[in-house]
Formats: C-alpha cells, structure tokens, sequence
C-alpha cells in the first residue's frame, strides 16, 4: 500500500482510507491503482467478505481528481493526462461491477472523483457532513467517473440538473435523490465499522441497525420544476425555459450560463447518451471526451480561474452556447488516437 491509500482486513471487512486530508483526500493516479488492486486482491478472498471505503480526516470522503496535476499533465502534452483518466475509469468500473457488498462511507465533502468511488456502490452512508456536487461543468469537464451513467438513473430528471448546474446536496437531499442509501450521524461511523467488522448478519442489516432519519430536505419542493425544465434536450432550450419561470428557475439559468458553453454541450449529449448505455459503455464515452478536452482551452481556463489564479472568472472559449456547434460536439465523441478504454486485464 503506500501512504495515500491506508488498508486493512479488519474482521471480515476490507477496509480503505483514503489519506490526502491535507487535500481533502483528492485521488491521483497512484491511488485509484491501489483502489483497485486492493479490490482485485480481496475479490477471491474468502475472509473478506465486503469492502468498505472512507476517507481520512473529519472534512471529506473525496473531493475529487487531483485536477491541479491533471491540468500541468495537459499542458504539458504529457500521456499522464490520458493515464489517469484511463486507470480513474478501470477503477470505476471495478467499484461498479465488485461481487461483494461496497459500503462507501460519503462522510464530509464527495465531489467528482469522490463520487466514483461511491455512487456505483450498493451502499453509501452519508453524514451530517455529506456535501454532494459534480461540479465539472464549471472548470471546462464533464460529470465522468461514471456519471453519466449514474445520474440519469436518478428519479425525474434530477441527474440533469445536477450534472449541468453542479448543485450541491446536503445529507438529506442526498437521500431524497437516492445518491445516499443510508445516513449515520457523524459520532456513530467508526461504531458502524466495527459493527461491519464484527459481521453476525448481512451487511443491510447492520446499515440498518445504524439508520437514522434526517430532516432538512429541499430538493422536493422543486423536483416539479426540475423535471419541467430540464427535460428539454438542448442546453438553450433548458435555458429559455428556465428563464421563462419563477425566480428560483432563474437562478439556475444564470448559473448554467456562468459555466463552460462547451461543457454544459458535452455534459448534456453524455447524460443522454447514458441513459441507454451500461457503465462500461459509459465510461468509454467519457473517456473519448475527455481525451479530446486535452485539446481544448475550457478546462486550463477553467483549473486557472477557480484553483490556480483564483479569480472565479473564466473566459470560456466560445463564450456563449450558441458558438458551440454540433459537430463541434459530435468531434469529442470519437474514438482517441491511443484508443478506447478497455476493462481488459
């Protein structure tokens, strides 16, 4: 293991930590290939009997890539742009298709790569401290890491506006939409590992022994609005509906309009795309286009404008959604000149 990536067989659990707390436990490239290999080692392991996921710290889960290093990898031309996108994916897919129960503890901040490594699990607790977000619109990418997968599969069309806005949830409204399974207070996860350690009955039971309700949602009371708006399937048209309505609509067309034109292009083709593909396909359509981003503008200007210069204004290149044409669109959807994802061993 290395420092990053703590793990244990504890009883008959595998346990993980992610150790970046200084970064909000941001993965690199090295820990989603010690993610997976520890998921590949513990598959055929009779004492293990599931996996459970954390992160260390009392502030995040994961907050995302290392989108700093993939930036510098970009500029630079370097095939580490394409590498750890590539094993990101690979392990993705693992987490999504893993023959033992996956208990992704989403305690604290979950956001991009964050969620791939819970939102394909059966399982995911969240906390008082959940804070829930695909925000990659807003720094020139797209909801990968599965998500486009993922999110259409939310009720209504919950993963649309999700996707393209970037909202953030709270614990409850993680539950309301079904990215949280379960919800622990805070003070009871280590108690809930031990208890998952401990065994005595199947792992639902004890997530159950350890459910608690939590109040605060908000999201419901414009689920209506939501699937109104964004059921349209283009970016301008989920705008000038929005716009049309109240002031709550409002807000969010103003912010789709504060993101990336050509994001929110590519965001809105993949979650449509998703809809009908199986996490594999997904994934391999995602890393098409995020291969092709590589030879873009949007996400250095993106990276630069809310981690590097932090001036939160980007210059988006074109600037607005009608500069962003549809065969500009249809070209990040070919396949790289490396090639495809592959989910061969």
């Amino acid at each position: 293991m290395t420092d990053e990536v703590l793990a244990e067989k504890r009883g008959r659990i595998g346990l993980i930590t992610l150790n970046r707390p200084q970064a909000l436990n941001a993965l690199n490239r090295t820990m989603c290939l010690t993610v997976h290999r520890l998921l590949d080692d513990w598959r055929d392991d009779p004492s293990v009997e599931a996996v459970v996921i954390r992160g260390a710290g009392d502030r995040a889960f994961c907050a995302g890539g290392d989108v700093v290093t993939v930036y510098h990898a970009g500029r630079s031309g370097s095939p580490d742009w394409e590498a750890f996108f590539y094993d990101e994916y690979r392990m993705n897919h693992a987490i999504a298709t893993y023959p033992k129960p996956y208990v992704a503890l989403i305690d604290g901040i979950t956001m991009g790569g964050g969620v791939g490594l819970s939102i394909h699990a059966p399982y995911r607790v969240a906390t008082e401290r959940t804070l829930f977000a695909m925000p990659e619109t807003g720094i020139g990418l797209i909801p990968d890491v599965g998500g486009t997968h993922a999110l259409p599969r939310l009720a209504g069309e919950l993963g649309t506006y999700l996707g393209l806005t970037g909202a953030r949830l709270k614990a409850a409204d993680c539950l309301v939409a079904g990215i949280a399974t379960h919800h622990t207070p805070g003070d009871r996860v280590e108690a809930l590992v031990e208890a998952l350690a401990a065994g005595g009955q199947p792992v639902e039971a004890t997530l159950g022994d350890f459910d608690c309700d939590v109040g605060g949602a908000t999201l419901g009371a414009h689920r209506d609005a939501i699937d109104r708006h964004f059921a349209h399937d283009s970016v301008e048209a989920i705008v000038a509906s929005l716009e049309a309505d109240d002031d709550w609509a409002r807000e969010q067309a103003a912010t789709l309009l504060r993101m990336s034109p050509t994001s929110c292009k590519l965001t809105l083709r993949a979650l449509r795309d998703g809809a009908a593909l199986d996490i594999g396909s997904a994934l391999r359509n995602e890393y098409r286009v995020v291969c092709a981003i590589k030879r873009g503008r949007d996400f250095y200007e993106g990276i630069r404008a809310q981690l590097i210069d932090k001036d939160r204004d980007p210059k988006w290149s074109p600037a607005t959604l009608a500069g962003v044409s549809e065969a500009e669109v249809d070209g990040y959807f070919g396949t790289p000149k490396g090639g495809d994802l592959s989910f061969d061993a």
